[in-house]
C-alpha cells in the first residue's frame, strides 16, 4: 500500500546518503516515506520518531511488511540520541508541519481549513487558542515578527487581542487577512507568515531543532550521515549554521559568538549548498519549491556543545503570558 503523501526531495536524499546497511533514525516520521526510502534502498532497521502518536495508527495498515527492520517510538527528535538507544548509522529530518497535518481541519495547521485553533504536532502542551488568548499584545507582536517575519505583526496582534476569544482557525485567518493587503495573483494567502510564526510558538519548533542537530551529533557513529530537509529560510539558517559550526576548526568567532579555541571538526560536510529538488519533483509536488536538503558527515570527534545563539535562533524578548 503507497503512503498518502509524497516525501519532499526523497530521491535526492537516497541519492546523497546511499544507506546500504545499518541502523537509522528517521526524527519526523510522519507518513513514513522517508523510513520507508530508507528501508526499500538498503537500510538494515530505521527507528522511526514522531511526537505524534496518531501517525503510528495511521501506518499499522503496512509496518508490518518491515517486520522488526521498523521500529516505531513516541517523542521529539531532540530526545532521539536517548530514544534510540545505540549508536546509529544515521539520522534524517524533516522540518516543519507535514501535508498530511495540513489536510487534518481537527488539527487547526491550516488556515484553508477551518477548525479547532489547536497547532499541536504532539504533546500536553498549550494550544494555539490557549497563547493568543492569555498572551499580551506585546508578546503576540514579538511571535508574529521574529518567528513568521510578519512586518504587520503589531497591526496583527492589536486585532488579535481586539476579537479575543479566538476558538477556530478560520477566525485566525479572517483576522490576519483583514489587517494586510489583498494578495496578487501568485502571492501567497495573507496569514501564511502568521500560522507559521504561531505554529512554531506552540510548539517550540527551532528550540526543538537545535536540541535535535545536537542530539543527532552524540547518536551518529563515526562515518554517520545527518540529512535534514528545511522549508524556510529560518529554519535552514539554524541548520546551515550549526553544520557550518560544527565543521569549522574554530577560533574565528563572529558577532553572535566569541572567538574559541580550536577543536576538532565534529561533522565535515560533502556539499557546501544545500540540495533543492529536481524539475521532475517540482512538476509532481509544488510544495517541493522551498525545501533545501543539507547533510553532513559525522567524525570520529567527541560529541561537544554550540551555543544556540551563534546559530542566530530566533528568539523572543523575554516576555510571558499574563
Amino acid at each position: 500500500m503507497s503512503v498518502p503523501h509524497i516525501p519532499v526531495l526523497l530521491r535526492p536524499l537516497l541519492r546523497a546518503v546511499a544507506p546500504v546497511g545499518g541502523t537509522w533514525v528517521d526524527g519526523t516520521f510522519g507518513a513514513g516515506g522517508y523510513a520507508r526510502g530508507l528501508l526499500e534502498a538498503g537500510a538494515d532497521r530505521v527507528i522511526g520518531i514522531d511526537r505524534d502518536p496518531s501517525v503510528f495508527r495511521m501506518a499499522e495498515t503496512w509496518r508490518a511488511q518491515y517486520g522488526d527492520r521498523l521500529h516505531l517510538v513516541e517523542g521529539t527528535f531532540s530526545d532521539l540520541d536517548r530514544l534510540a538507544g545505540q549508536p546509529v548509522d544515521g539520522v534524517v529530518l524533516d522540518l516543519g508541519v507535514s501535508s498530511m497535518q495540513l489536510d487534518q481541519a481537527d488539527r487547526g495547521f491550516s488556515f484553508l481549513r477551518d477548525g479547532p485553533l489547536d497547532m499541536r504536532m504532539g504533546g500536553d502542551i498549550p494550544s494555539a487558542a490557549d497563547l493568543l488568548n492569555t498572551a499580551d499584545e506585546a508578546a503576540i507582536a514579538d511571535v508574529l515578527y521574529h518567528y513568521g517575519e510578519e512586518r504587520a505583526s503589531r497591526r496583527i496582534a492589536k486585532a488579535i487581542v481586539a476579537a479575543r476569544p479566538l476558538t477556530r482557525t478560520a477566525e485566525l485567518a479572517e483576522i490576519v487577512a483583514g489587517c494586510l493587503p489583498r494578495p496578487k495573483p501568485g502571492q501567497s494567502h495573507p496569514a501564511t507568515r502568521s500560522f507559521q510564526a504561531i505554529r512554531i510558538w506552540v510548539n517550540d519548533e527551532f528550540g526543538q531543532l537545535v536540541a535535535g542537530l545536537s542530539a543527532a551529533e552524540r547518536a551518529l557513529k563515526p562515518g554517520g550521515q545527518l540529512a535534514v530537509v528545511s522549508f524556510h529560510s529560518l529554519e535552514d539558517r539554524i541548520v546551515k549554521r550549526f553544520m557550518q559550526a560544527r565543521s569549522d576548526a574554530g577560533g574565528g568567532g563572529n558577532r553572535y559568538a566569541p572567538v574559541q579555541e580550536a577543536v576538532q571538526p565534529a561533522f565535515r560536510q560533502p556539499h557546501r549548498r544545500g540540495i533543492g529538488p529536481d524539475p521532475e519533483e517540482l512538476q509532481d509536488n509544488p510544495r517541493a519549491r522551498s525545501a533545501l536538503l543539507r547533510v553532513a558527515i559525522r567524525t570520529d570527534a567527541p560529541a561537544g556543545q554550540v551555543d544556540a545563539r551563534s546559530l542566530a535562533m530566533p528568539s523572543l524578548p523575554a516576555k510571558g503570558v499574563s
